[in-house]
Formats: structure tokens, C-alpha cells, sequence
């Protein structure tokens, strides 16, 4: 083989274009900057469903950030002491009541002194 026949150029030559072209369009359709023949870049246009996605992932990234708010005060509510008050009324209600009469009696006719 004639490493320097016109045939072996030309033949890299094509491989490297076909090369160019298939790397173009994996980035392109994977929404890349294209590159040119020189090496400049060039943005893809923005289309409408390009978009539309963007839109739905910005209310997608809204709705997750408020649903992570929300767990985090579920989350702090259920740690809370205050979470273990229904089941000390309810061991409360389990205890036998004191007798009639063994509390303080209230004075409902005493008026508060200022």
C-alpha cells in the first residue's frame, strides 16, 4: 500500500468529513452548540417546544421546592413534643378519676383583684 497514493488521501480526507458531519449531528440533536469548519461555534435556535419544556421544568422545579417545604414542616411537626400530646391525653383518659370533691374548690363569685 502507497501510504502517499492520491486514493489514501482522499480517503482520509472523506473519513474525516463523514466524521465532522456525524459528530454535527449528535450535537445538534442533542441540542449542543454546532461547531464549524473552522472551529466557531453556532447556537441552536431556541424552538417552541424547546421552550415549552423549559417552562414545564421551571414549574416542575417550583412544585418539587414547595413539596420539600412541606416535608420538611410534616417532618418537624412529627419530632415535635407536641406530637406525643394526644397520646399523653389519651393515657390520661386510661387513669381512674380522681373522687368528687378532692380538687380545689373554684370561688365563682370572687372577683379579680387589679
Amino acid at each position: 500500500m502507497d501510504w502517499g497514493s492520491p486514493e489514501f488521501v482522499i480517503a482520509i480526507i472523506a473519513l474525516s468529513t463523514i466524521g465532522w458531519v456525524v459528530n454535527n449531528w449528535i450535537r445538534a440533536k442533542h441540542g449542543y452548540e454546532l461547531e464549524d469548519e473552522w472551529g466557531g461555534k453556532t447556537a441552536p435556535k431556541d424552538s417552541g417546544e424547546t421552550q415549552r419544556l423549559k417552562a414545564e421544568n421551571a414549574a416542575l422545579h417550583e412544585k418539587l421546592d414547595a413539596m420539600q417545604d412541606r416535608m420538611v414542616n410534616l417532618e418537624r411537626i412529627v419530632t415535635d413534643k407536641g406530637y406525643t400530646l394526644s397520646d399523653e391525653i389519651e393515657a390520661l383518659r386510661d387513669r381512674p378519676s380522681p373522687r368528687i370533691g378532692s380538687g380545689v374548690p373554684i370561688d365563682l363569685n370572687r372577683k379579680e383583684q387589679a
